[in-house]
């Protein structure tokens, strides 16, 4: 195995483990916000209860994110020099900003929400709490723009000479034509992620106790909170980032929608099987009206989608994985919307509680907006190949020619090592704290 190989192989291990935590930090902070707001303004105290027990869950998580993406930034340096020579004058600010303007907002207020309660007053205590979701939402926010301005570059030129771009317009590069989309697109994925997370452990500590107290409030929240953004994070966001995919970076969506001939009035393809050797789809299903993909990514049922084969094989990204991972979240994201759909329904019925089958599902779903996420990483990354930086730098150019492919070899072992027993003490830890919230009664 070379060293570019096992240098990606790296990335997508220390990238993919450590996106399991952001999501839920920043969902699971957003439903803290309204449950401390609630406990505060109308002395709910059943909902401080609850904000109680998913504090020490959300301090868990967000531990284990900072300490796993340390590991992801310096890797930049390490194994990708010629890609950090090339973005380093682009990506300066951006990350800068992540640092002194999002993550030490977020973990200073967090350690006051954490040890600040009956110490400051409830309304400095809420307060805290908020900026601990808005610090993790502006943390978001700029490392997306790190990353949309690989996707579609803008504000910035060429310096042939030191082999690199330079930032020509700060705007222009944080506001490049994919950032918006994304960031929506992820935020509402990470609400979707913190709900089923609160979902999935108030519907296990129902099933020990109809009664719990703290898994009734926590299931109220989470399931109507995970029918809307599951619903929005199809549509509109999810959607529009389709859209905006289709226009800028065509060759991955003909990757992930299976378009492999140009043709317009463009079928949506529901289900296939990918052949890359020589593009095609086996046993297609394609839903029955004429042009659905054409109107869903240009308006227009007629409009021309190109199909993977017009486009140079150099430059035509890996068929089967983008393909399997974009239709896979989609897969997903229905299963949200039908599980939050009954959920709710049941709810206002009344008689969720008693609907074990029900919370079952909920707690066996708990991770798999985690799974989405990874997918839709996948198809988004995968999908840009062969480009770091997508028409200005090919991921062949970008690692570092002076890391030998044994040594990576040997990181990537210590770090799966590391990663195995992290997320082993994790879920341990976890599960401690919500075996622990078991014996609650229905008593405040």
């Amino acid at each position: 195995m070379d060293a570019l190989l096992l240098s990606r192989i790296q990335f997508g291990l220390t990238v993919g483990f450590h996106f399991l935590f952001p999501p839920i930090s920043i969902g699971l902070a957003w439903l803290l916000v309204w449950l401390e707001w609630k406990g505060w303004k109308r002395n709910d105290t059943v909902a401080v209860q609850t904000g109680k027990f998913y504090a020490k869950l959300l301090a868990l998580t967000f531990a284990v994110g900072v300490a796993t993406g340390i590991v992801m930034e310096f890797q930049f340096g390490t194994n990708w020099s010629r890609y950090s020579t090339f973005v380093g004058d682009i990506f300066g600010a951006p990350l800068a900003a992540e640092g002194v303007f999002a993550f030490f907002l977020e973990s200073t207020f967090l350690g006051l929400y954490l040890f600040g309660r009956k110490k400051v007053s409830p309304g400095l205590h809420w307060f805290s709490i908020l900026m601990v979701a808005v610090g993790s939402t502006i943390s978001a926010f700029w490392i997306l723009v790190a990353n949309s301005w690989q996707q579609t570059p803008a504000g910035y030129v060429m310096n042939e000479a030191l082999g690199r771009a330079e930032l020509t317009s700060f705007y222009e590069a944080v506001f490049n034509p994919s950032m918006m989309p994304r960031f929506l697109h992820t935020i509402s994925a990470s609400m979707v992620a913190g709900a089923f997370f609160m979902a999935g452990t108030a519907a296990f500590l129902l099933l020990k106790n109809k009664d719990h107290v703290v898994g009734r409030k926590a299931l109220t929240v989470s399931v109507w909170v995970g029918l809307i953004f599951s619903i929005l994070t199809a549509m509109p966001t999810g959607h529009h980032h389709a859209q905006q995919v289709a226009r800028t970076q065509p060759e991955k969506f003909a990757a992930i929608e299976g378009v492999y001939e140009t043709e317009n009035g463009a079928p949506l393809l529901v289900f296939g099987l990918v052949h890359s050797d020589t593009p095609k789809i086996h046993l297609p299903l394609e839903l029955p009206l004429k042009g659905l993909l054409s109107w869903m990514a240009f308006g227009d049922f007629n409009a021309e989608v190109k199909g993977i084969n017009d486009f140079p094989k150099d430059d035509r990204p890996p068929l089967w994985g983008t393909f399997v991972s974009f239709h896979n979240m989609v897969l997903l994201g229905g299963w949200f919307i039908f599980l939050t759909l009954v959920s709710a329904f049941l709810h206002w019925k009344g008689n969720l509680w008693s609907q074990r089958k029900v919370l079952w599902a909920l707690v066996i779903s708990t991770p798999l907006p985690l799974i989405a996420c990874q997918f839709g990483w996948f198809a988004a990354e995968v999908g840009r190949q062969p480009w770091a930086v997508y028409k200005l730098l090919r991921t062949a150019d970008s690692y570092s020619p002076t890391v030998g492919s044994g040594e990576i070899l040997f990181s990537i072992i210590l770090f799966s090592l590391v990663y195995l027993a992290l997320g082993a003490l994790y879920l341990f830890v976890l599960f401690r704290e919500v075996k622990h919230e078991i014996p609650s009664s229905s008593e405040v």
